[in-house]
């Protein structure tokens, strides 16, 4: 399936084979992408721009936040992930 936004086919993609398929709540699972399954912008910390906690013992939790997910988010990671590259 192309991306609807953007016609990209390498933006999108969906495992519903997967044990853990939806890893996240959802309410449209045709839209749920698993691409960046293990999400990219976690070692961001707080500059990830997700819905995200901390738990008591201090790790970052990031069940709640779909922004890795969403079909639409690809620009936005790569975008997030450019910026850490010049700032390093």
């Amino acid at each position: 399936m192309k991306n609807k936004k953007t016609g990209h086919n390498y933006e999108f993609f969906t495992h519903k084979s997967c044990e853990f398929f939806p890893c996240h709540s959802t309410d449209n699972p045709e839209d749920f992408n698993c691409l960046f399954c293990y999400c990219p912008l976690y070692l961001l910390g707080e500059q990830c721009g997700g819905n995200f906690t901390y738990t008591p013992g201090g790790v970052k939790d990031c069940s709640a936040c779909l922004i890795p997910h969403r079909r639409e988010n690809y620009s936005y990671i790569v975008g997030k992930l450019m910026e850490r590259g010049e700032t390093s």
